[in-house]
């Protein structure tokens, strides 16, 4: 049974604002509560869940509190269309020691506010083993439940850091710093890197132009169609595969 307060407090968790005051996040679905669950930087306080979940994940209780709920409370709490079994809070992640950028392939992301992108670009991102990406202030918040939801338990596993681009970009000047634009180099007739900052920009304006200033390379993934531009987490993907 969940008490009213309990279905309030899940509820404020869908916004920003709650969830940095109470350092919490929500995940749902068996799949990506399952993955979180296994992570071991992930701390899950409570799991609410249809009973035939409980009974299904009998060790669950060992990891959190485990609350049974109805569908009816569970479609009361859930961010989902169609709530599916199990809603998970969770500690925000903690990461240990400082982010890693040298010797290493990083994203920036420069105003990315879809979830649905924001989330892809992490899972893409976990694919290629890419362990930081790092985020403008006003990028979407990566513990929004849409984004959570897209990153299918790769939240886990790739370091989100927001800061100032731009100053990531010069602190870090030694190291090479890639570009997406619509008319740079052809990715496709580039070397394989082992090294460097891949910078992706806002899904209708690109990379800030005083970003663009900083890049060693503006690269381009190359169209043989009239499409105006490329989705930011498929454009991810594309140059990730290509430059890996």
């Amino acid at each position: 049974m969940i008490t009213k307060n309990q279905i309030k407090y899940i509820q404020s968790l869908g916004q920003k604002k709650s969830r940095d005051e109470e350092n919490c996040f929500i995940a749902e679905t068996p799949k990506l509560v399952s993955e979180l669950l296994t992570a071991s930087n992930c701390s899950i306080l409570q799991l609410y869940a249809l009973k035939e979940w409980i009974g299904e994940h009998a060790n669950a209780k060992d990891q959190a509190e485990v609350i049974e709920v109805s569908a009816v409370e569970l479609e009361k709490i859930s961010q989902l269309t169609t709530p599916n079994r199990v809603l998970a809070v969770i500690k925000k992640i903690e990461w240990k020691n400082a982010p890693v950028v040298k010797g290493e392939i990083s994203l920036a992301l420069d105003t990315i506010q879809d979830p649905g992108n924001m989330g892809t670009i992490i899972r893409v991102a976990d694919w290629f083993g890419v362990k930081t990406m790092f985020c403008s202030a006003d990028c979407v918040d990566v513990y929004n439940p849409k984004v959570v939801q897209a990153s299918m338990g790769s939240i886990s596993r790739v370091r989100v850091e927001y800061m100032d681009i731009l100053s990531l970009l010069k602190e870090n000047n030694d190291i090479r710093m890639y570009a997406a634009v619509l008319n740079g180099r052809d990715i496709t007739e580039m070397e394989k890197v082992d090294e460097g900052i891949i910078v992706i920009g806002n899904e209708s304006k690109g990379v800030n132009e005083e970003i663009l200033k900083l890049a060693n390379v503006q690269i381009t993934i190359p169209g043989k169609g009239k499409a105006e531009s490329l989705n930011a987490a498929v454009a991810t993907g594309i140059i990730l595969s290509h430059l890996l």
